[in-house]
């Protein structure tokens, strides 16, 4: 397990969940990890958190207007301050889709996408400060951006989001870089060159994997549960990993982390 009060600067700190259906996404996560899902709140426009053990793990949030749900999660990156970060953004061919929005007393949001073409959050923290346990059942465990444009993503992450960068591998067929703890404390994130693995018109993207007990264990689950499975369990240097998707397409990965 890891706890934390805060997520260091550049890190994944919070995600999201856009969907179609509210109601079906809300069944389906509290059924599967055992989540409970708070109450929509008025206030944020029906925006909702799942609690794990009552701590907050996620939100969610249903179609806005006239504007469909497109059914994925996002991921948020910590920011020391926003207001650097999309000055940062302007000059590194990124595109801010939301501005800075106050979001009350909780921090500051915006939404980019970066130059590889990934969508993402940025989150800067008031007294709200994100993920505060990591490597449990039901909590995140792993975030990976999947990109053909590498180079450029890498670069983008370190000037932007200040990640201190460690290459794991730079060989034809396994270019992946990650994010390093400033404070020490192993990765934080990843960035892959999925050149070879992306379809034809698939745009980078963001993946959360969750940590469970028993991958396959999950697997099956989601299938009772009518969600599908993309990737089914395989094993990995780095655990036991699947991709899968909530019933209404929103795509996640299961994994069970080397014992």
């Amino acid at each position: 397990m890891t706890a934390r009060s805060c997520s260091p600067v550049g890190a994944p700190c919070w995600t999201d969940l856009w969907t179609s259906d509210v109601d079906v996404a809300r069944s389906f996560y509290a059924e599967l990890f055992g989540w409970e899902a708070l109450e929509p709140s008025p206030e944020f426009g029906g925006y909702f958190m799942f609690a794990r053990d009552g701590v907050p793990v996620a939100g969610g949030m249903g179609p806005m207007g006239d504007m469909p749900a497109s059914n994925r999660w996002r991921i948020y990156l910590s920011t020391a301050s926003m207001t650097e970060t999309l000055e940062l953004v302007a000059g590194a061919g990124a595109q801010v889709t939301v501005p800075a929005m106050p979001v009350a007393d909780l921090g500051t949001q915006s939404v980019l996408v970066d130059p590889s073409g990934a969508d993402l959050g940025a989150w800067e923290p008031g007294t709200f400060p994100g993920f505060t346990v990591l490597n449990e059942h039901g909590a995140p465990s792993w975030f990976e951006l999947l990109t053909r444009d590498y180079p450029r993503a890498v670069e983008f992450y370190r000037s932007v989001f200040h990640w201190d960068i460690n290459v794991v591998g730079d060989v034809d067929g396994f270019r992946y870089s990650t994010m390093l703890d400033p404070q020490g404390d192993g990765e934080l994130a990843g960035i892959g060159d999925a050149t070879s693995l992306l379809q034809d018109g698939e745009a980078a993207y963001w993946s959360i994997y969750w940590e469970v007990d028993d991958v396959d264990v999950a697997v099956d689950r989601v299938s009772e549960l009518s969600g599908s499975v993309v990737e089914a369990g395989q094993d990995t240097p780095y655990g036991r990993l699947a991709t899968v998707t909530d019933p209404l397409g929103a795509q996640f990965k299961f994994r069970t982390s080397p014992r």
